[in-house]
């Protein structure tokens, strides 16, 4: 298995020797390190895929500069290594997960014996811009889930598939990972709560309301029969074949419903920025939004203060004579 294709499902298998049973060198330090962030740490397979890819970049470079393992690795090492990305035009986002790879990296091979010290541990991270996350207004988004309802009304299972899709990830605020992972028993219609394994494997409660609701009961009674096969399990939105359904076709469908809508074709995530914000405007206090949005920092969950504050301000300088 190449280090590029790891997933949370597969996990590294430790070769023999060194401290921890592996080999000395970058490669199975790295191995080492992803089976780790998936079995103790609970990360996705996305984020393991990618601190391996940087990694090995990194191992690439150091090796060029005389460094074969990891404890051949000093700061000043670390540096020229992002400002050669940096020389290369990467973006700042791609530096700081980078820096953040490296840093954790070095952290756990210090802890584990594999480094004498730790030469990430005073490495910087360039600032990243943090630009406030586009949101639909009530009235936009209501209009792309009412267009969706009545291509449902009209169309196939296919397009009751795709309503309740939007429904549901504007009504909770889920990714669109989180969706597609559902399963049938892990809805409550009765009181209208779906349970949701989210990042780092845990586990949360979200509501949704009586329109999504709806939307659910309709696809479970009519639409998802449709799609099922033999081998189809239980998930909750099915694809063509009868699988479980592919997070990509699911974002294909927010943007096709967002163009018939004729409101602004943002990313799918955008829903859930949506709904983050639209329970603030609506008097949701931060902790209820956290518990909603499985935010593990408060912090991250009041940047959508900022989104509702900025809307403020903007109607209050079309609206007032003397804004």
């Amino acid at each position: 298995m190449t280090l590029g294709s790891v997933s949370a499902e597969h996990a590294v298998p430790a070769a023999s020797g060194g401290p921890r049973g592996e080999e000395p060198g970058f490669d199975a330090a790295i191995e080492a390190f992803v089976r780790h962030l998936d079995l103790e740490r609970g990360a996705s397979s996305h984020t393991a895929r990618a601190y391996a890819g940087d990694l090995t970049g990194l191992a690439a470079f150091a090796r060029t500069h005389g460094a074969a393992e990891p404890r051949d690795v000093d700061l000043p090492l670390l540096r020229a290594w992002l400002a050669d990305l940096a020389a290369t035009g990467r973006a700042r986002t791609t530096l700081a997960r980078r820096s953040a790879a490296a840093r954790a990296f070095f952290a756990w091979t210090t802890s584990t014996g594999r480094t004498p010290s730790d030469p990430a541990s005073r490495l910087g991270s360039p600032k990243v811009d943090r630009h406030l996350p586009q949101v639909l207004s009530v009235d936009a988004a209501r209009t792309l889930v009412e267009h969706a309802g009545s291509l449902a009304a009209d169309g196939g299972p296919a397009a009751m598939r795709d309503w309740v899709t939007v429904e549901l990830l504007y009504a909770t605020g889920l990714r669109v990972g989180e969706l597609v992972s559902v399963d049938v028993d892990d809805l409550e219609l009765t009181t209208r709560t779906v349970r949701v394994l989210g990042k780092g494997r845990k586990e949360r409660v979200v509501p949704f309301g009586v329109p999504a609701a709806r939307a659910v009961e309709r696809w479970l009674a009519a639409g998802r029969p449709a799609f099922v096969s033999p081998g189809s399990g239980p998930a909750l939105l099915l694809g063509d074949r009868g699988g479980r359904w592919d997070q990509r076709r699911a974002r294909d469908a927010v943007h096709r419903l967002a163009v018939g809508a004729g409101v602004p074709d943002l990313a799918p995530h955008a829903l859930r920025h949506t709904a983050a914000t639209h329970l603030l405007e609506g008097g949701s206090d931060l902790r209820s939004v956290q518990e909603v949005l499985g935010h593990a920092s408060l912090a991250t969950t009041q940047r959508y203060t900022h989104v509702s504050a900025e809307r403020l301000r903007s109607s209050y300088r079309q609206a007032f004579p003397r804004a």
